[in-house]
């Protein structure tokens, strides 16, 4: 039944598909700021059948996640929804235009029919209550039953999701669980009502591979068993390629390429999508530089694209094949790497913090967050520090900088134990080993000029004479991360995270350090962002002859940065060899299961997910 509402708008469509669950038709938003209109999403349509995964794909500020407030009508002053219809399919009112709808039949279809999961759950959840209570909440507002049926329900979705002692997490306030639980959570609020179309705003950014990887299983077992549709958002083709069964590309608020998965991947026609599609890290190969976005297209200052005349590369797989870096290449560097005296040596190092204490404050028991590790690392090496959150892979780091003090065991930094330094001696090797965090904006003070922020440290390390020449340096650092003069007064708000990381960067820089520690330093970048940091950091590298620690949760990125590679796991080294061997032929089931987590986006594993699928709807029709 077609809403009387609408039916005038339906006039001009010759065919409506009864299958058809949402249809997006010329939607625009825009947004006012002091200087000018800013169309955030530009004249986009689309369309998602029942049962079927749509994925939004494109960097940070493509109109992703405005195209999804948007259908929700979850678009705050200044903006608005300037033009386009919303048509969705809902089971109990036909077809309606959302966009026509008054806040109060929109609060019923939120949640009811169309429920959203956004990107980051800690500040989606609300801190002062228990996990349980808020998913109770939601059941109260939507269904007509108890408080003890609402209660039972939100423990059956627990269960439902895997979380794992659902009556503790019911109990338990968002700080005290970790962020895939947390997840886990928002997307068992989001379910509570059995919604007809689920929007996941980047529901696994952040996320550890193995948790990213069992996120994507739950939402497919759950879109395959409630018949549900789902527009899944994400900078990430790789994990598009896991559960789409369509993809949108979108860029500068249009959606420049749309089509199957398949024919995206096997056949991308857009420059930009094969941009996307040959920055991201590869598993099988070694890659000396990771092609960017400006290698396959230029843009203009108002967003405007044209295929460069003389473009780098024409196809993902020329990308490919000229940044290829042979074998013979690798044994070489990595036969010279062993024949130098290690520049840092961690032996036997322990970090233990105590979580029990007796009747006379005496600790009873311990978290052992490093247990008992050694390696070492040598002079212009990279060494990947990968492993699922809690491993103490991030603990490590800072106690090789002895940021936290370590509880036992020896870091020997050019001959030096730095667990032995005085206060005076280990400020002095702080200007030899550096660290870039994970956030970039909580690194940075927000009422401190980026200027200031890399001119400081010169200045508390007495580093030029006079602030002069440390500020004409500090210009010279910016423009060796590709940014340029006038950003010196600017402060870190008024940047991407993008431009902040490299800030950071130039900020560990400033007092030409030997050994960079980088923490999960790329890990909430978008795809082609990352691939210009990490490029970056190879080019520095090479002229500084820096040595890295690369920590990520990402073994796909860190295969690319690394020559060799250290697997930890509840506080030990799992395993340590050549990146290419951990690889190929991982020692141990824990590295193994990692590695299997990586979405690969490979053509052959979309072909067997699309056979898959298919069978599953073809047995299900037939039951």
């Amino acid at each position: 039944m077609v809403n009387p509402r609408i039916v005038s708008k339906l006039k001009d469509s010759k065919h409506i598909d009864p299958d058809f669950l949402l249809e997006v038709r010329n939607l625009t938003t825009v947004f006012q700021t002091e200087e000018a209109e800013v169309k955030a999403v530009d004249n986009i349509s689309f369309n998602l059948r029942r049962g079927e995964t749509l994925g939004i794909v494109g960097e940070s500020g493509s109109g992703k996640s405005v195209s999804a407030l948007s259908i929700m009508k979850l678009i705050q002053h200044p903006g608005r929804i300037e033009n386009g219809n919303i048509f969705f399919n809902s089971p109990t009112k036909g077809v309606v235009d959302l966009r026509l709808l008054s806040e109060k039949e929109m609060l019923f279809e939120r949640g009811n029919e169309i429920s959203m999961i956004f990107q980051e759950p800690m500040t989606s959840l609300n801190p002062v209550f228990t996990c349980g209570d808020q998913v109770v909440e939601t059941i109260l507002i939507h269904r007509k039953v108890s408080s003890k049926e609402a209660k039972e329900l939100a423990l059956e979705l627990f269960k439902k999701v895997e979380l794992p002692r659902p009556e503790q997490i019911f109990n338990a306030y968002p700080h005290e669980i970790s962020g895939g639980q947390k997840q886990r959570v928002m997307i068992a609020m989001a379910m509570c009502c059995n919604p007809s179309l689920l929007i996941a705003d980047e529901p696994t950014t952040a996320l550890d591979v193995t948790v990213q990887s069992r996120i994507l299983d739950l939402m497919r077992q759950l879109r395959d068993e409630n018949d549900m549709s789902i527009i899944f958002i994400t900078h990430d083709l790789g994990v598009v390629a896991e559960i789409a069964d369509k993809v949108a590309v979108m860029f500068h608020g249009k959606i420049v390429e749309q089509g199957s998965v398949w024919d995206i991947f096997s056949n991308p026609q857009h420059p930009y999508t094969k941009s996307l599609l040959a920055c991201r890290p590869r598993l099988d190969i070694k890659m000396k530089v990771l092609p960017v976005v400006s290698d396959f297209m230029d843009v203009n200052d108002h967003g405007v694209i044209s295929e460069k005349v003389n473009h780098k590369y024409g196809s993902v797989g020329e990308a490919i094949l000229l940044n290829f870096t042979d074998d013979d290449e690798i044994e070489e560097r990595n036969q010279f790497l062993l024949t130098q005296p290690p520049q840092l040596e961690v032996k036997n190092l322990k970090m233990y913090f105590p979580i029990n204490k007796g009747i006379f404050g005496r600790s009873k028991e311990f978290v052992k967050a490093v247990d008992d590790v050694s390696f070492t690392v040598y002079p212009g090496e990279t060494v990947g520090l990968v492993g699922e959150s809690g491993c103490g892979k991030t603990t490590l780091g800072r106690a090789i900088l002895r940021l936290i003090e370590p509880t036992d065991g020896q870091i020997i930094f050019e001959g030096k134990d730095i667990t032995k330094l005085n206060k005076d001696e280990l400020r002095k090797m702080r200007k030899d080993i550096q660290i870039i965090f994970q956030d970039p904006y909580s690194s940075l003070n927000p009422r401190m000029t980026i200027g200031e922020a890399i001119l400081e440290p010169m200045r508390v390390n007495k580093i030029f004479d006079t602030d002069f020449h440390r500020k004409k340096y500090t210009i010279e650092l910016l423009e060796r991360v590709n940014l340029t003069k006038r950003h010196f007064e600017r402060y870190p708000h008024e940047f991407s995270g993008g431009q902040r990381q490299r800030i950071c960067i130039a900020r560990a820089l400033a007092l030409n350090p030997k050994f960079i520690i980088c923490d999960e330093s790329v890990s909430a970048l978008d795809v082609s962002v990352q691939a210009q940091v990490l490029n970056l950091l190879n080019e520095l590298k090479k002229d500084f002859n820096f040595t890295y620690i690369f920590i990520s949760h990402d073994l796909s990125v860190v295969k690319f940065m690394s020559d060799r590679i250290i697997v930890m796991n509840k506080g030990k080294i799992e395993e340590i060899g050549y990146a290419a061997e951990i690889y190929d032929n991982p020692k141990t089931e824990y590295t193994s299961r990692l590695i299997k987590s990586i979405p690969k986006g490979d053509l052959e594993d979309i072909r067997k997910a699309q056979l898959q699928r298919h069978l599953k709807k073809l047995i299900k029709s037939q039951q």
